[in-house]
């Protein structure tokens, strides 16, 4: 009886032990197919449609604030083209430049393309504050400008010091179209130093100067 219950123990054990590797194989392969496809594979191995999304999310994460500034603004104020005695103006001072909306126009497509457009859209919306009288607009006006311009979290905003912002924190309390008067004043100070005279030596008002003087007097 003992011979007969071994004889039958290892005929159990030779029918299961050649399925045992197949089967650990199939689990290993069935295993690597999951962890292939899975989109949150930790070390990124896997090709799944997931990761494309993931790269194009992160792609527009990357986006420069130049371009996030850009949607929705108009590229330029209405105004006659300049005339050659207008151009030469700028040149004589910056607040000349600035009092004109062609001289803002050029200006402003000059700071386009050292990516710091904000700072004329913030004086901008600062001057245009200036002329609201409604309360209520004065309100949206000043809390629209915050969050473009000021906010930590905003692509648009303009470079402050600690002391300004601790200023404009506490005119937000009740808006006014004074909130943003030492801003505004620090960035066009900023303008004048930093960026008038790059844009006095730039392609854009060289090329335009040129543009101008190269044209013909009309009777």
């Amino acid at each position: 009886p003992m011979g007969s219950e071994r004889t039958e123990i290892r005929k159990r054990q030779m029918a299961t032990t050649p399925e045992t590797p197949g089967a650990a194989q199939a689990q290993l392969s069935t295993g690597n197919r999951g962890s292939n496809a899975c989109c949150f594979c930790w070390c990124c191995c896997c090709s799944c449609s997931c990761l494309t999304v993931r790269n194009q999310e992160e792609e527009r994460a990357r986006r420069t604030s130049h371009e996030l500034q850009a949607e929705g603004i108009p590229n330029c104020e209405e105004s006659p083209a300049p005339t050659l005695e207008e151009v030469n103006a700028w040149a004589q001072s910056f607040d000349k430049l600035m009092l004109t909306p062609a001289g803002r126009n050029a200006f402003r497509e000059f700071l386009r393309t050292e990516f710091s457009e904000e700072n004329m859209l913030f004086w901008m919306a600062c001057e245009e504050l200036k002329q609201e009288s409604n309360k209520s607009v004065i309100e949206e006006k000043a809390r629209l400008i915050y969050e473009d311009y000021i906010s930590i979290l905003s692509p648009k905003e303009v470079s402050l010091d600690s002391r300004v912002r601790e200023v404009i924190n506490r005119n937000m309390l009740e808006p006014s179209q004074h909130t943003f008067d030492d801003a505004q004043l620090q960035i066009y100070t900023l303008m004048h130093r930093d960026s008038y005279p790059r844009f006095m030596n730039s392609a854009i008002y060289k090329d335009l100067l040129q543009s101008l003087s190269e044209k013909p007097i009309e009777a």
